[in-house]
């Protein structure tokens, strides 16, 4: 039998069998300016030749699965013989959800699976289970790890302890990789460019050029010199579609400091809005979101937990989902949790070869597990029984 291993994020769905390797795809539908009637699916994106003004339509709102017949659509797609040509009747699946997922959402993903589509059996989990999972096989010493899954909706911190989750412990801080990209878009439009229909493009320049400073007034000071003293500053050739397909971060040495480019490309120049947008999380209150910063949030949870056990999450801190890729976020997040962490207790952050796709190799682990066929509900448990057998299997 094989088993699917499906990571369905609210920005990309990391999907793969547990004998093969993972690939990551936009979860969501698009629909461009040039071709309106026409909508793609996920990984289709590529075929779309001009993504000006592209439109995203989403499955998830605010972290939750709320738009079922596109992810349906998606679903279709990734399982369907372009994709992973499923054979439901001999395939299990392994299927994340957010944490305190609703019992609605729940029991439409139920019926979904085992009744649309007819998957032989279904585990249902978060995706920090997967990634504790995987930090527990690779780790087999270790007792507690905090995992910090920061994505595309919210980051949450949760504590696991001998890959139990700690309930008490779970943080959520509502800040994540949408909030960065529409905040960019903003003061893009507001200082020189109207990008506010360019969302594609603008995640594009938010990938490429931000980063985390380690010295958030000292970066604002350098920000604001004239010319060649000033480091920070960054010109973006944007994207035409014509004879430019992707943007790009121009060569410092072709950097023209005073009037304008003769080449005429298009260009944002990009001073403070490099690291500004980073820094939201870490500081949320800097655009008015009340709340605390990722560090503060992780102390938080660790006091929640028993005094005997709070060393041990110290020291084993990993960092999960995409806004980890920024550069300088693993060394801001050391520097600011050993600052607030008690004197004697030494801290330490893991950061994976791939935060992605981290908690999808953990899946991955996990069907190979001897218990595995333990943990999951069956078809015919669940049409004998109904959704209680699956609230009862699952640890949600």
């Amino acid at each position: 039998m094989a088993t699917l291993v499906l990571d369905n994020g609210a920005y990309t769905a990391k999907i793969g069998y547990s004998q093969e390797k993972v690939s990551v795809i936009p979860n969501c539908q698009f629909r461009s300016k040039t071709s309106r009637m026409k909508t793609f699916t996920a990984n289709q994106l590529d075929e779309i030749k001009d993504p000006s003004g592209l439109y995203y339509i989403l499955p998830f709102q605010k972290g939750y699965l709320v738009n079922w017949d596109v992810q349906r659509k998606v679903w279709d797609h990734l399982f369907g013989k372009e994709m992973f040509k499923v054979d439901f009747a001999d395939t299990s699946i392994i299927i994340t959800e957010p944490y305190f997922n609703f019992t609605t959402i729940q029991e439409s993903m139920n019926e979904i699976l085992f009744e649309e589509y007819q998957f032989q059996s279904v585990l249902r989990i978060n995706a920090g289970s997967l990634s504790a999972h995987h930090f527990f096989h690779t780790n087999p010493k270790q007792l507690c790890c905090l995992v910090v899954d920061t994505g595309f909706s919210f980051t949450h911190i949760v504590p696991y302890c001998r890959s139990r989750k700690m309930k008490e412990g779970i943080r959520r801080v509502n800040v994540g990789g949408k909030l960065l990209t529409n905040h960019l878009k903003e003061i893009i439009s507001y200082r020189q460019l109207h990008v506010m229909d360019e969302t594609h493009v603008i995640n594009q320049v938010k990938e490429d050029v931000c980063y985390v400073s380690q010295e958030f007034y000292k970066d604002m000071e350098m920000a604001q010199q004239k010319g060649e003293e000033n480091t920070v500053m960054r010109d973006y050739v944007l994207p035409d579609f014509s004879s430019i397909k992707k943007g790009f971060c121009k060569p410092r040495e072709e950097m023209v400091f005073s009037g304008k480019y003769k080449t005429g490309e298009q260009i944002l120049r990009l001073a403070n809005e490099r690291f500004a947008v980073p820094e939201m999380l870490f500081h949320p209150s800097d655009i008015g979101i009340q709340e605390m910063g990722i560090p503060e949030a992780i102390v938080h949870s660790i006091q929640a937990m028993p005094e005997e056990m709070q060393p041990h999450f110290y020291q084993n801190i990993v960092l999960t989902g995409g806004n980890t890729l920024f550069p300088g976020f693993k060394e801001r997040m050391e520097a600011e949790l050993r600052s607030l962490a008690p004197a004697h207790l030494p801290v330490s952050v893991l950061m994976p070869e791939n935060p992605i796709t981290y908690p999808w190799e953990g899946g991955k682990l996990l069907a190979h597990n001897p218990d595995y066929d333990e943990m999951v509900v069956t078809r015919d448990d669940f049409e004998e029984n109904g959704h209680c057998v699956c609230e009862d299997k699952f640890d949600i």
